[in-house]
């Protein structure tokens, strides 16, 4: 045998089984690389699970607070207003019309509520209760009256966007009743000084329109609108808003 032809006939051996290898190594990296990229994926899935609402997508409480304490630490340089929405007697909405339609105007409260904050930071705090840091708009200086006014104007514009009726499963025009606490941030404030603020604003609101209603004796006529939040038609419910120790109504 020619021994040109034995060497020469070894190295393509050689090679052939070289590339062989090689290409079991690309396989393998490339499943490597893969199986590091759905790792990957599903981290940042369950990091964004952990601080977000499932339904409404919205940051929740842990998420608030991870993201609206480094903006409330700013609040001297960036001034803020914070708003706390709570949807009056939702459960109606959950025991009438089934869970469904309950989970359809929350979504909806969210989506009308991130609008409206044009960028700040909006969270679903608890089952019914929403929270939003925005920033303040600069005409509303430090002068006490002027900013009153601008939380008031925020608020009414606030209340207009959500006491729009929301078309939930059946058919049903659901008008949404809130109360809504609308604060300024205060510098050197800490986040949960300024939802205790917001809290207490909002259950102003709150105790003002019980106090308002109408009480029926048993057996009485109904009226309209003694917590009938909820129509077929598309008539607007009321939205109480308080700012500070001004009250507004839509």
């Amino acid at each position: 045998m020619d021994p040109f032809a034995a060497v020469a006939g070894a190295a393509v051996a050689v090679a052939a089984v070289v590339a062989v290898v090689d290409a079991r190594q690309s396989v393998r990296a490339r499943r490597a690389a893969g199986e590091v990229g759905r790792l990957r994926r599903e981290l940042a899935a369950e990091r964004h699970a952990a601080v977000h609402d499932h339904l409404t997508g919205l940051p929740n409480r842990r998420g608030l607070y991870c993201a609206g304490t480094a903006l409330v630490r700013e609040a001297a340089r960036r001034p803020l207003v914070a708003i706390l929405v709570d949807l009056d007697d939702f459960k109606r909405i959950n025991d009438t019309f089934g869970h469904r339609a309950g989970d359809e105007v929350l979504v909806n409260v969210a989506r009308r509520l991130t609008g409206i904050a044009a960028g700040g930071l909006v969270a679903r705090f608890g089952g019914d209760e929403f929270v939003a840091l925005l920033d303040q708009p600069p005409e509303y200086d430090d002068r006490s009256a002027r900013k009153r006014d601008g939380l008031a104007e925020i608020a009414r514009r606030m209340t207009e966007v959500l006491s729009a009726p929301v078309s939930v499963t059946g058919g049903w025009e659901v008008a949404v009743r809130a109360s809504i606490g609308v604060v300024a941030v205060a510098s050197r404030s800490d986040l949960e000084q300024v939802l205790e603020r917001a809290d207490a604003a909002m259950y102003q609101a709150k105790t003002a329109r019980a106090s308002a209603e109408p009480v029926r004796r048993p057996g009485g006529p109904v009226s309209p609108d003694s917590g009938g939040w909820f129509t077929a038609d598309e008539q607007r419910r009321r939205v109480r808003a308080v700012t500070g120790n001004a009250l507004t109504w839509s």
